[in-house]
């Protein structure tokens, strides 16, 4: 009885039995047209975030968060730089590291690949390459042994397993009496690791620093240093307040603008795939203008006896208005709950259907996971819901807006 009257009255319609069927069906339409459209595109969203969160953080087990390197040349003080580093509360983890492209061969056709030189007891504190091994171990890598670690999918392109020789013949030449030659060493396989993801199981192997030091000729100069953050999402600013400590020419890198391309691509995809799903509740909005229309028109008779007593143009628009935002309300809230409810338990949907069609949706060999990923996010529910219900609210304007030009002389001549 506190209510305003245009929204009592706007109730009492949504509530009230409809002469007409046909307008309960399309208005029951709109409800699940909307519904379905909010709940895949949460599933369909929060799925592709759980994949790039996943493919992130394997690429991430790899590589370092940001690297500081030397402009043009080795970088000599390494260690003055990894205690700079770990002084700073940001940093989690400091190593030293040489990087030099090379060409593998083993008993099958050259591979390229990206040859890592690391300090063991360092490299565990930057990435997990010691606990993804398949055989061997990273304590293998000895200096003056010239051992070497190869990615899973490297080792099989090449068909070596532990113990076998790999030659390996850097990029940069030197010269020597007969002319510039490439450099060469033979290495002897002493472990595989997989990190489970293609792009470092495919190109990358690891040495001992001090081994590819000699080989390089590069004395006690490294590449750079590799920085391991707690929140890796200040990779840039930590790396450059540490080339500004250090006072030098140097460059800095994170793992943003390493992957650039990847990221970019992964994070375009989901921003067409969530404009193309939005169609959906597109579709269920405009469900809810024909009903609506529908609904003007039934209540022409209505409409004018309300006018007669004294509402007004803008009440009536009130009142119809009322009932189309409610009906998206509903529905934005019943796809939110199914959304949420549909990705929390989307892995086990997928497991009966796979037990019960005998089919693997996602096999592990290659998509490198055992289940579905998912990332559901507060923020990307908040604003589907928001475009729900702004296009609910966009879809009464209209019908609301005839309702209220409705003129009760004519309305009621025939009644």
């Amino acid at each position: 009885m506190f209510k305003p009257i245009p929204v009592a009255i706007g109730l009492r319609y949504l509530r009230a039995k409809r002469r007409n069927g046909f307008i309960s069906f399309i208005s029951l339409a709109s409800v699940v047209g909307i519904a379905l459209g909010v709940m895949i595109l949460i599933t369909t969203l929060s799925v592709m975030s759980g994949f790039q969160r996943e493919i992130r953080d394997r690429l991430l087990q790899a590589t370092a968060h940001a690297t500081v390197m030397g402009a043009g040349e080795a970088m000599h003080d390494w260690p003055h730089a990894t205690r700079i580093a770990m002084d700073d509360p940001r940093v989690a983890g400091a190593a030293p590291f040489i990087h030099v492209q090379a060409m593998l061969t083993g008993n099958a056709d050259p591979q390229g690949a990206l040859v890592t030189g690391i300090l063991p007891g360092e490299e565990p504190k930057v990435s997990v390459i010691g606990d993804k091994m398949k055989t061997g171990t990273l304590d293998s890598l000895k200096p003056g042994e010239f051992h070497i670690l190869l990615g899973q999918e490297l080792a099989a392109w090449l068909r070596v397993g532990v113990g076998d020789s790999v030659v390996v013949t850097a990029g940069d030449f030197q010269g020597t009496p007969m002319g510039a030659m490439p450099k060469i060493k033979r290495f002897t396989v002493s472990g595989i690791f997989s990190v489970g993801h293609n792009d470092v199981d495919r190109n990358l192997a690891l040495v001992h620093m001090g081994d590819l030091q000699r080989v390089l000729r590069m004395g006690e100069g490294v590449t750079g240093v590799r920085l391991k953050l707690h929140d890796m999402y200040q990779s840039w600013e930590v790396a450059r307040d540490l080339a500004l400590r250090l006072q030098g020419p140097y460059r800095i890198s994170d793992w943003t603008s390493e992957n650039a391309n990847l990221y970019h691509s992964l994070k375009m995809e989901k921003t067409v795939m969530g404009i193309l799903l939005s169609f959906i509740i597109l579709m269920g909005a405009f469900s809810l203008v024909n009903s609506q229309v529908m609904l003007v028109t039934d209540k022409q008779a209505d409409i004018a006896i309300l006018r007669t007593l004294g509402l007004t143009p803008r009440g009536v628009m009130q009142v119809f208005m009322v009932q189309g935002v409610l009906i998206g309300v509903m529905g934005t809230v019943l796809g939110v709950i199914g959304g949420i409810l549909l990705t929390i338990n989307l892995e086990y949907i997928l497991a009966a259907i796979e037990a019960v069609f005998k089919v693997t949706l996602l096999p592990p060999d290659v998509y490198y996971i055992t289940g579905l990923p998912y990332e559901l996010s507060g923020s990307e529910v908040v604003m589907i819901a928001a475009v729900a219900l702004t296009m609910s609210f966009l879809a009464t304007l209209y019908p609301a807006w005839r309702a209220a030009r409705t003129q009760p002389a004519e309305a009621l001549r025939y009644e």
